[in-house]
């Protein structure tokens, strides 16, 4: 139950005070990269959805992103591993280090946070959330992680507003509506679709769906998809067995272009005509910071209930594991 447990209590993780060691070294950047693999990078972004106009650069890969010299020099990198033990992270603060670039670190512990130690690096350690006794995974994290990164960034300001969530954000008026939508998408694999500038939640809810629910789950935002993906579910006879079994799930604004909405709606209606299975989540919130973790939330509870009705265990993540000890073998 550690999985359900986590979701119905993510809420205490804006509860949490943050402190930046070796702050006196941490200097101001209008500019910063964000490294880090999976759900510690997830952070970074919800934080260009939050506040587009900061310039990010989300890392996901080994060393850092190929730029000049001089570019890299102006720009505050931000190593994000929640285990502290992510090998492409640890590659780019290294590499970041050779480099003499300023470096910033968010983690739970590990190597990331004894190389910041040993370095006199600015960190924050983030608290080691257990439930049932077991570590939550990093995708559960999120709230915990965002801060951390508006911590470093001294963005106090939107800092105060998640911190609210900690009286009025309740994961458990969600439940229900997670527990219908697994219901209705039994049996499919789920494509969700959105809005480009929502393609942080969409890309979320596809993770949740792959690492908690245990099964195949793809993305792609609008109005993008409608001038190559679309196409691909045109179904005729000879084709429409490779179609059936997914389920195409909208994440609706009513916050996007007009014309987005309208390309939502129409795209909808032309997959309903091809017989093809489509649920609709209309986002809803009092403010921004409301309508993610809401959007989120449900997809949490989604993909736990997806897990569950399969037989399958949705904490554990038991073929990355797999999958970094082969890794680990061949050092």
């Amino acid at each position: 139950m550690s999985m359900y447990n986590a979701i119905k209590n993510s809420a205490v993780q804006f509860a949490f005070e943050l402190k930046i060691e070796n702050s006196e070294k941490l200097k101001n950047f209008s500019k910063i990269i964000i490294a880090g693999m999976g759900g510690s990078h997830l952070a970074g972004d919800i934080l260009k959805m939050i506040k587009p106009e900061l310039d990010i650069t989300i890392h996901r890969n080994y060393g850092l992103p190929i730029m000049p010299l001089e570019s890299l020099k102006e720009r505050l990198i931000i190593l994000s591993s929640y285990s502290g033990n992510t090998e492409e992270t640890l590659d780019a603060y290294d590499e970041a280090g050779k480099l003499g670039l300023d470096r910033a670190v968010i983690t739970v512990g590990g190597k990331l946070l004894e190389k910041a130690k040993n370095d006199n690096v600015p960190y924050i350690e983030m608290k080691n959330i257990k439930v049932d006794g077991v570590s939550i995974q990093p995708r559960s994290a999120l709230a915990l992680n965002l801060k951390s990164l508006l911590k470093i960034l001294g963005e106090e300001e939107i800092l105060a507003e998640l911190t609210k969530l900690k009286d009025d954000f309740h994961p458990e008026d969600f439940e229900e509506e997670g527990k219908n939508l697994a219901e209705k998408i039994s049996g499919h694999s789920p494509v969700i679709y959105a809005s480009e500038k929502n393609y942080a939640l969409v890309y979320n809810w596809k993770i949740k769906f792959n690492e908690t629910g245990k099964i195949p789950a793809f993305y792609n935002v609008l109005p993008e998809l409608n001038h190559n993906e679309m196409t691909g579910f045109d179904t005729s006879e000879n084709t429409k067995g490779l179609s059936e079994k997914f389920c195409f799930i909208f994440l609706k604004d009513e916050d996007d272009h007009k014309k987005v909405q309208d390309r939502m709606n129409i795209t909808s209606k032309l997959y309903q005509d091809r017989n093809l299975k489509t649920l609709e989540i209309n986002l809803s919130g009092k403010n921004i910071y409301h309508k993610i973790f809401n959007t989120l939330t449900i997809a949490d509870f989604t993909s736990h209930f997806t897990a569950e009705k399969y037989g399958l265990d949705s904490e554990q993540v038991p073929m990355v594991e797999e999958f970094k000890k082969i890794i680990e073998n061949l050092k």
